[in-house]
């Protein structure tokens, strides 16, 4: 195997290279997460408010795959840092056939699950309509998503960057110009409504997966391997799992972080719950490309670490954590000076308006910290250290956001509620510090 760029070309050069074409990638997706809600709010607010409360399980979804992601990716890129080849093609057949396994259990869920949970949150029948009708396509449909990650995980491991970014657009764009077709019946299509914008989703969803086998099958075999002579290998699936599982835990625990706070929200009113839906739609538009950042370093660090190159795994991590605190902080100060006019984006109420202004110009305070969070947490991740992050995800939106968010909306107001976004961030950035001054004592120096 030729040389790979991950083990001697400079690093700033390196990351960028890696890095934009995922952070092109992410910004595509935020940018449908936005522009989807959009053609939904134009239902009403029944509509958006439904999204809302599907958004927590769609998380779940995102979780799946993101682990599965994160534990090939990792694996495959610690094992051509080691030049153990033969461990990054099995790597990648126990990838698609992990992936094979989680979109049953999600299809079966989707079935059998989500009308109860759906009547947990509210008993108004237009939302609960509104609501089985879109988690239940996205649910049983979800395997283009899980495959395509799949195949976009095993040319990450191996440092190519563009073919995923092309994968990821392809959905993104074909959801866009899906949705008002589907949504509003344009070109002799029926209307369809929320039940629409389902369809475009998981419709889009397939489009990237057929071009991302086409890419990992046939025209680009980065990491040679064989589908057709897979056999379960239990190491090399306890290798993946070490680093998915966590990963997986610490992306299902922001689900059932947003689940939690949807029940408080809806206590007060279900416009507040809209309000952090369409929060959460715009927060992807901040937070996806340092998410794209992350994919680009990750195999980064990985091939590093494996190669025991300790100057590169920490210029990587120097220059990440840069660049993502100057990009937080511009988010910051777009929700700082423009709440009002974001909200209007999706046809925003009075009551929307008096709500999300006050929590969007709270919650933002916070972003630079979460910056430093996300690279470490993406270090942890390429070393094989996932389970640090799972805890510190787990410490900032479990034990200490939702506890404080229940107990600032029992004993104070809806506008008091949004400041526990602060104080869990504070707490985890104290925490993954801890973890990281830790892991460098512990392996890093001794590279």
């Amino acid at each position: 195997m030729e040389k790979n760029k991950m083990g001697y070309m400079p690093i700033p050069k390196l990351i960028l290279t890696m890095s934009l074409p995922a952070i092109f990638s992410m910004m595509t997706q935020a940018l449908y997460n936005i522009v989807d809600s959009i053609f939904v709010a134009q239902i009403g607010e029944a509509a958006i408010t439904a999204l809302s409360l599907a958004f927590p399980v769609q998380l779940v979804i995102v979780a799946c795959f993101v682990g599965m992601g994160v534990g090939i990716n990792s694996l495959i890129s610690r094992s051509l840092g080691a030049k153990n080849y033969e461990q990054a093609a099995l790597a990648a057949e126990h990838g698609f056939f992990i992936a094979i396994i989680l979109y049953g259990w999600i299809a079966v869920i989707g079935i059998f699950v989500m009308p109860s949970f759906v009547r947990l949150f509210t008993d108004d029948p237009m939302i609960i309509q509104y609501t089985i009708q879109y988690l239940e396509i996205i649910m049983i449909f979800a395997f283009g998503r899980i495959l395509a990650q799949a195949g976009i995980s095993i040319l990450q491991g191996s440092g190519e960057m563009v073919i995923p970014m092309f994968s990821q657009l392809i959905g993104a764009v074909g959801n866009i110009i899906l949705d008002p077709i589907m949504i509003f019946g344009l070109f002799g299509f029926p209307a369809l409504g929320v039940r629409g914008a389902a369809i475009a989703t998981v419709t889009a969803q397939i489009m990237s997966m057929i071009f991302v086998f086409l890419m990992v099958f046939k025209f680009k075999k980065v990491v040679k391997f064989n589908p057709l002579s897979f056999r379960v290998n239990q190491e090399i699936l306890k290798k993946i799992l070490v680093v998915g599982l966590p990963a997986a835990i610490m992306q299902a625990v922001a689900s059932v972080m947003l689940t939690g706070l949807n029940l408080i929200l809806a206590g007060f009113t279900t416009t507040a719950v809209a309000v952090l839906g369409i929060y959460y739609k715009l927060q992807s538009f901040i937070f996806m490309p340092i998410f794209g950042l992350s994919q680009g370093m990750m195999p980064i660090i990985g091939f590093n670490y494996g190669a025991k190159s300790k100057e590169r795994l920490l210029k990587a991590l120097k220059m990440g954590l840069v660049m993502a605190v100057i990009y937080m902080t511009l988010g910051l100060v777009v929700f700082q000076i423009f709440p009002k006019q974001l909200i209007l984006w999706f046809n925003g109420t009075d009551e929307m308006l008096e709500i999300g202004i006050k929590a969007f110009k709270i919650i933002s305070l916070g972003y630079p910290l979460a910056a430093i969070s996300i690279v470490l947490s993406t270090g942890f991740q390429g070393m094989g250290e996932a389970h640090l992050s799972m805890m510190v995800s787990i410490f900032r939106q479990i034990i200490l956001l939702l506890p404080i968010a229940w107990l600032l909306g029992t004993f104070g107001s809806l506008d008091v509620i949004w400041f526990a976004f602060i104080v869990s961030e504070i707490g985890g950035i104290i925490m993954v510090l801890f973890f990281f001054k830790r892991l460098y004592q512990r392996k890093i120096e001794k590279l």
